[in-house]
């Protein structure tokens, strides 16, 4: 087992992706903290791992406000004792942020508020925690927007993640010498829910997408959380302020 002992925050673990990483980190033997601001959604995915003969609990926290991720972050090491790795995970994309022309001060601050704040407040409060081990594996969740253009704008959010990039990259530098290595993954447009009603609903609109995709489908939850994994165990000693585009090949497509 790539992970086994491992301690894992994974924040946003309730569902999508974040659920996805909670449950094949705990196959590789990851110990896993689960943190979500739904608990109903949280407990769930904390009973999905301890079914599969997993080790996980759960934490309630908002990573926008700073009290409930210190808050959590003592939860768990009072729980595990020890954090090994840090996957930010949680993120939000609302359908009113389009472009800075026509999207409200509010819902740029709300998104700022969990997509670059939240990574703010738990590398925070967990680097102190990896520091008296001199030991530990950072992974952001960027996005492919913050590398390439959109004509369909979502600009908080693709500024947002532009800010993970560059945070990433001064963590690295940081906190490497420490022991601590930090990494982003920038994944390309993944079967979700709410992508896959959108493009069933718009047939023209899946064709144009599908099209600059070299692989001819959307990506999966598990090829994105397949990285994460090599990024938490230590294979990856020696990757460290990487940029990792997980996209089937869309960032380099051009026609």
């Amino acid at each position: 087992m790539r992970l086994r002992d491992k301690v894992c925050i994974i924040t946003g673990a309730g569902g999508g992706m974040g659920r996805k990483a909670a449950l094949l980190f705990a196959g590789q033997g990851a110990k896993v903290a689960v943190f979500e601001v739904q608990e109903q959604a949280g407990q769930e995915t904390v009973r999905f791992i301890r079914e599969q003969g997993g080790e996980a609990d759960f934490f309630a926290c908002d990573v926008a406000e700073e009290r409930s991720v210190r808050e959590a972050v003592e939860g768990t090491v009072a729980r595990f004792q020890h954090i090994d790795v840090l996957y930010n995970n949680a993120g939000i994309m609302p359908a009113d942020d389009h472009s800075v022309i026509d999207t409200s001060a509010e819902v740029w601050d709300r998104v700022y508020g969990v997509n670059v704040k939240g990574i703010f407040f738990t590398c925070k409060y967990v680097i102190p925690e990896m520091q008296k081990r001199q030991k530990g594996s950072i992974i952001n969740i960027a996005s492919f927007v913050a590398l390439m253009g959109c004509s369909v704008p979502q600009d908080a959010y693709t500024a947002s993640k532009g800010a993970v990039l560059s945070l990433t990259r001064s963590l690295a530098i940081q906190f490497r010498p420490q022991g601590i290595r930090t990494n982003a993954i920038c994944p390309g447009p993944i079967e979700t829910p709410l992508l896959t009603e959108w493009l069933l609903k718009d047939e023209e609109a899946r064709r144009i997408r599908l099209g600059r995709q070299p692989t001819g489908r959307f990506g999966k939850p598990e090829d994105i959380v397949n990285c994460a994994i090599y990024l938490a165990s230590d294979e990856s000693d020696w990757t460290n302020g990487a940029i990792m585009s997980i996209d089937g090949g869309i960032t380099c497509n051009y026609f």
